[in-house]
């Protein structure tokens, strides 16, 4: 690493790697190196890839527990890992990708399929569908592709069926692991899983997200007690190229002010935005609210229909909306590098006045991806949101700036953030 201090690289066992400079050090077949550089348009491996790819492509491939800032291209080295494991000659599951939500799930294949495209490799799908386009899994075909990529639910129910065989899989990935490995997330789902896979043979995990806490870090350590980990210390969570603000309103109406004359007014000038609310009941309202008085935005929540939810998404991909209203469905992994602006409507709460910090930094992490500028503005209102916010600021060892609610202190605030 350029920079030792970004991560706490701890390499178990007697294997020694050494950092790639360039993508051809990997060995990687010829096709692949044609989709990395004229599909995905890339010159060099980024940090978090010149560390662990190593580790993912030499034997004895060992599992790897990492943990890489949001927009680093944690992506890449697992889409990457997987492409260059599996045989394309042999129509058999040989790679698993495992997502806590379909939109997730879909972006992953979207990335596979871009980088592989000179490979033959295929993948297939693995999420729930509407009830209008529902087939029963006994009625399918078994799964031929070489690479699945899906939520847990839906994988268990192809494999429990005999539809999606685990005998040939040599490299499982979890994205967003910490979340897919956590109590109140997918634990049972994941270990099964992983379990039915390590029960045919060897076979390499590798759990990838920007966030572990104590906990899912100490679970995660009894799931693959001989891979090699990388954590980033606490402190260097916070992004830097994102600007965090907190603007104190005197009440929800005041919120909603700042949302239309100050957000619409500025942020349509300087990329996408993306607003973050705690329920589905707070998006639906917002978006009512907005669009009764002629603002143009769309909104997603976990109750809305799947092709909805899928529609929403590419309109909002392909720039056609430039405001998404949120609930947490799309904290975690949701890629668009136009997003510029993050609002945290509601902050992400656990229990009361309990914050959720991990949930925070991937909500500012929709922002400023790969890099870019971007800026994260906290609406604070009640007494509640002021505690929250400063146990925020505690546990990133970061005080966030507060800008009055005034046009000249906004603009000067996404000046500041270089927008």
């Amino acid at each position: 690493l350029d920079d030792p201090d970004d991560s706490d690289i701890n390499v178990t066992g007697d294997t020694v790697y050494t950092s790639a400079v360039r993508f051809e050090d990997l060995n990687l077949s010829s096709e692949l190196i044609k989709g990395l550089y004229i599909e995905m348009g890339f010159s060099k491996p980024s940090k978090i890839q010149a560390v662990t790819l190593p580790m993912i492509l030499t034997p004895p491939y060992k599992d790897l527990v990492a943990q890489a800032h949001n927009g680093s291209g944690k992506t890449t080295c697992f889409v990457l890992g997987m492409l260059s494991r599996v045989d394309p000659n042999k129509k058999v599951p040989q790679a698993f990708c495992i997502c806590p939500t379909r939109e997730l799930a879909q972006q992953n294949q979207a990335v596979l399929m871009k980088m592989g495209k000179y490979t033959g490799i295929t993948s297939f799908l693995a999420i729930s569908t509407d009830a209008s386009s529902y087939v029963p899994v006994a009625k399918c075909p078994p799964v031929t592709d070489q690479v699945v990529i899906g939520t847990p639910g839906t994988i268990k129910k192809w494999t429990s069926a005999k539809k999606l065989g685990t005998r040939d899989v040599k490299i499982l990935v979890f994205d967003e692991a910490d979340h897919m490995l956590a109590e109140d997330g997918f634990r049972d789902d994941s270990l099964r899983i992983i379990r039915e896979i390590r029960r045919n043979g060897n076979c390499q995990v590798l759990l990838f997200s920007a966030t572990f806490d104590e906990t899912v870090k100490e679970f995660v350590s009894r799931v693959a007690p001989d891979g090699n980990q990388i954590f980033v210390k606490k402190e260097d969570l916070t992004l830097d190229k994102v600007k965090q603000y907190k603007v104190h309103c005197p009440d929800e109406l005041a919120k909603m002010g700042v949302i239309k004359d100050k957000i619409f007014e500025y942020g349509q000038k300087v990329g996408q935005t993306i607003i973050f609310v705690r329920t589905r009941e707070s998006a639906r309202m917002l978006h009512q609210e907005l669009a009764k008085e002629g603002y143009k935005c769309t909104s997603i929540q976990g109750a809305a229909k799947q092709d909805e939810r899928d529609k929403i998404i590419k309109e909002f991909k392909d720039g056609l909306t430039t405001v998404l209203i949120t609930t947490d469905l799309l904290a975690r992994g949701f890629d668009q590098s136009q997003v510029n602006l993050v609002v945290n409507f509601d902050l992400p709460v656990k229990y009361l006045s309990d914050p959720d910090c991990e949930v925070y930094l991937h909500r500012i992490g929709r922002a400023g991806r790969f890099g870019r500028k971007g800026a994260a503005f906290n609406l604070l209102c009640t007494e509640r949101d002021k505690i929250v916010m400063e146990k925020i600021e505690r546990h990133f060892n970061s005080v966030v700036r507060e800008v009055p609610n005034s046009d000249e202190d906004f603009e000067a605030a996404l000046r500041d953030a270089g927008l």
